[in-house]
């Protein structure tokens, strides 16, 4: 029997539809002292099932039906906050009423004070921005029986630790903590300390519990390595996450390779949010074939079946490294690592493959770049959703049905609170964009725009 057996049968039912099957370490090894009360530290890589491990946890032991807020989970970017609460909600689908709200900066506060007069159950969001909340009054924090510090290496990384300390300074003494991170710097001691008693440990970071990721490395001098990436692109990849160091490196890389004839798009912290939402759903929607980001990106981009990684940039931090490549090979599946090395970064590569104790293939650099591939979705942008009542069922109806596009031709849909996202296959795009333009949505006209 495994430990999901334990659980309530509306989470065991929401476990059998999201095809869990049986628990991974982290889970197995970390729920069993959750579920009885014990505050945790655990440390597991990313891709490893944390999420669930907390998640359920936490479901668990709540009250649906006391209106208060009686989890909160702390996480260092908003691209993982909303992929904490997406999974959250998940796990709750078949829990009545369960209210689930992401709290972030980089979005105007004073619809999120609004929303906080119906309190959520769970309340996932950043230091930072949760921090604000609480001092003017509109998150209350009496109720909270459970915080989650969600990879907490990197909220220090980014310098959230007196925020977080402030956060803990408000919470009810009588809580349960539990903290997650993929490594253990110094600086995390002293978080440790004053969020949680007498800590269960569990370290799942053994070679048995690692991703499935092949490491590869090019020795590239610095002039040639966009050349050697575009090269490697055509020939091995069209769907590749790459990493630099810099946010302007960032902005260079992804002019560069748009020039090369790439589907390619920064994602960094200068970007406005809703800028940095639209490029995520695109790049999940397969209408973008290379996201180039900094490390923003690198916790909480949750992509299925990302192929590879690619490091343009060396990076500083061996644990950083870590961190990025846990992007591919998630939930078991296995995925490439690959790293361009000019000789004035060979030190700290061979620092990284030391000390992650990594089996490196070192490699040639690919032909100059040929042939290169093109996205096999574009992306659509309606400017209507959740508070319109719009689902996935109205647009596919409105695309299949007067607009006589077949339904296999027609991609993802996201929708959010006031726009929709689909992805259509290229060669339906015009076809999709003109029938959504002349024609309605659920009655009603509609704006629409292409996703850039």
């Amino acid at each position: 029997m495994t430990i999901f057996a334990t659980l309530k049968p509306a989470l065991q039912q929401a476990i059998e539809v999201a095809g869990y099957g049986e628990p991974t370490p982290v889970q197995q090894q970390a729920l069993p002292d959750i579920l009885a009360g014990h505050d945790v530290i655990a440390l597991a890589p990313t891709g490893s099932g944390k999420t669930a491990a907390f998640g359920l946890g936490v479901l668990q032991r709540l009250d649906a039906e006391r209106i208060a807020t009686q989890a909160l989970v702390l996480c260092p970017t908003r691209e993982l906050a909303d992929q904490v609460a997406k999974a959250l909600r998940k796990l709750a689908t078949f829990v009545p009423n369960v209210k689930i709200s992401v709290y972030t900066g980089g979005v105007a506060i004073g619809p999120q004070q609004e929303s906080l007069s119906h309190p959520a159950h769970i309340v996932v969001g950043t230091p930072g921005r949760i921090q604000e909340l609480i001092d003017l009054g509109a998150l209350k924090l009496d109720a909270v029986a459970a915080l989650v510090l969600d990879e907490a290496d990197r909220m220090l990384d980014m310098g959230f630790a007196e925020a977080i300390l402030a956060v803990i300074a408000r919470l009810p003494k009588g809580r349960q903590s539990l903290l997650f991170s993929a490594t253990w710097p110094e600086d995390i001691t002293a978080i440790a300390a004053s969020a949680l008693r007498e800590p269960r440990r569990i370290d799942c970071r053994g070679e048995d519990a690692r991703p499935l990721i092949e490491h590869q490395f090019i020795e590239v001098s610095e002039a040639q390595k966009v050349s050697a990436l575009a090269g490697w692109l055509c020939e091995h990849s069209s769907n590749a996450v790459v990493f630099c160091n810099t946010r302007r490196r960032v902005d260079e890389v992804a002019g560069e390779l748009r020039k090369l004839g790439f589907s390619a798009a920064p994602l960094h912290g200068d970007m406005e949010q809703r800028d940095r939402d639209e490029t995520l759903v695109r790049f999940g929607q397969r209408s973008l074939t290379v996201l180039v980001a900094s490390d923003v990106a690198a916790r909480g981009l949750d992509v299925k079946e990302l192929p590879c990684v690619i490091n343009l940039d060396v990076p500083s931090d061996a644990d950083i490294y870590l961190h990025r490549v846990g992007r591919t090979a998630r939930a078991g599946e296995t995925g490439l690592a690959l790293t361009l090395v000019p000789p004035s970064d060979a030190p700290r590569a061979l620092a990284i493959i030391e000390r992650h104790q990594i089996k490196p293939r070192w490699i040639k650099p690919s032909r100059p770049a040929a042939n290169v591939p093109r996205a096999p979705m574009r992306s659509l942008r309606i400017d209507a959703g959740r508070t319109e009542k719009l689902r996935p069922g109205d647009i596919l109806g409105a695309l299949t049905g007067e607009a006589g596009l077949p339904a296999a031709s027609i991609g993802k849909i996201d929708v959010f609170a006031t726009r929709c996202y689909v992805a259509i296959e290229q060669s339906q795009a015009d076809k999709a964009f003109n029938a959504l333009q002349s024609g309605k949505i659920k009655g009603r006209k509609r704006r629409v725009a292409w996703a850039v």
